[in-house]
């Protein structure tokens, strides 16, 4: 077979984007325990400035993969949302209320397990959003390895239920993750808002004007506290989904034209920049510490509770049904996969504990990678075996 077939094939698997996840955590895990470690946090810490007349932004390359190239990210993540809510699984408000409780469910309980393992230091209690999370990329990559054995109706679950998981984490991010706000900046940001909506109202459908305004809208809310990501959100929210004249739309252009970019280079490339966790005088208590802990025990279990809890509650009280050819092991099979923070756990983690500046800046990291590999691990063998039955009866 061709080598350019092979490749071909591998991109379009579904579990593919999940698979060089794994392998991009693991090569920056293996580097930076390695004597080439100055290699890896050296090339992080390289200052990269950009500079228009009087405007500089100076930022070492991770904060430039963290609050740049996840803009993107958040872009395509508000692109699927829109599009979901205007024509897809999120239009009927019978079709929200599994994922949506589900989502809500996966969202508290990890949060309150947190809480309660770190309400006596006001230091980590920062962290308690980091087991909110939920890896669409790797929990359907983990599914997807399954392959026919699930009913395609419980892979709509996972992943409209990750998107309302992502929606939720961008609010939390707004809220409570921005630093001190410049009033300049967040006027410039609001004109660029208004522009974008303006274009949208008066039926512009070349991108090219949505992306000039995004980047500056992208620079001013950069410089205005609120956390930058949070502009490619606002900018997917102004990109039409339909068209007067049957035009192509722009916003499935967008998507499309995105996809690979973020879950074959951004998502692998932000793994490699935050997975890179320096084992040296690791001991059993860089696991049983309540930060890492809190998250890994939030992850696993609280997703588990959270997420299996609030849907057999749904379904028992007669607001939605199971999703259809499934069965209660698959559905908590699934619950256990939620606990997959990885990517949106990391990027939490960088902004509750900020490298250089906080104690728990490493430790959040081991509490990751120790909770989403196991929820990995027990989700998959957990809906295989309740896959297994299914087949069998």
């Amino acid at each position: 077979m061709p080598l350019r077939s092979t490749f071909t094939r591998f991109f379009q698997l579904e579990s593919a984007s999940g698979l060089l996840l794994i392998a991009a955590a693991a090569l920056a895990l293996i580097i930076n325990n390695s004597p080439l470690s100055y290699l890896y946090n050296g090339l992080l810490d390289v200052p990269v400035v950009a500079q228009v007349g009087a405007l500089q932004i100076a930022k070492p390359l991770l904060l430039w993969i963290n609050d740049g190239l996840m803009a993107l990210f958040f872009l395509l993540i508000g692109l699927e949302v829109k599009r979901e809510i205007i024509d897809g699984h999120l239009s009927r408000p019978s079709q929200i209320v599994l994922p949506g409780a589900a989502a809500i469910g996966g969202m508290v309980v990890p949060a309150l397990i947190y809480y309660f393992l770190n309400k006596d230091n006001p230091a980590a209690v920062a962290g308690w959003a980091i087991p909110t999370a939920t890896d669409i990329a790797f929990a359907l990559g983990v599914l997807a390895l399954l392959g026919k054995r699930v009913p395609v109706s419980l892979k709509l679950f996972l992943m409209t239920l990750a998107i309302i998981d992502d929606l939720g984490a961008i609010i939390v991010i707004a809220l409570f993750y921005s630093g001190a706000l410049s009033s300049l900046s967040l006027m410039l940001a609001a004109a660029c808002l208004v522009a974008l909506v303006a274009m949208n109202r008066m039926g512009v459908v070349k991108l090219g004007p949505y992306m000039v305004i995004g980047l500056i809208l992208w620079v001013c809310v950069l410089k205005s506290g609120v956390h930058a990501t949070l502009a490619g959100v606002t900018l997917a929210l102004t990109i039409p989904l339909r068209t007067r004249n049957a035009e192509p739309s722009p916003l499935l252009a967008l998507e499309h034209a995105l996809h690979p970019w973020v879950a074959f280079g951004i998502l692998p490339l932000f793994a490699f920049a935050n997975a890179g966790v320096s084992l040296a005088g690791v001991t059993a208590e860089s696991f049983t510490h309540h930060v890492p802990m809190g998250i890994a025990v939030g992850l696993l279990l609280g997703k588990t509770v959270g997420v299996f809890g609030l849907t057999w509650l749904a379904i028992k009280l007669g607001l939605a049904a199971l999703p259809s050819g499934a069965n209660w092991g698959q559905v908590l099979g699934v619950a256990i996969l939620c606990g997959i923070g990885f990517t949106m756990s990391l990027f939490v983690g960088s902004l509750a504990f900020v490298p250089g500046s906080s104690e728990y800046a490493g430790m959040d990291r081991m509490g990751i990678l120790t909770g989403s590999i196991l929820a990995a691990v027990i989700g998959y063998a957990v809906t295989a075996m309740a896959s297994r039955k299914a087949v069998g009866s």
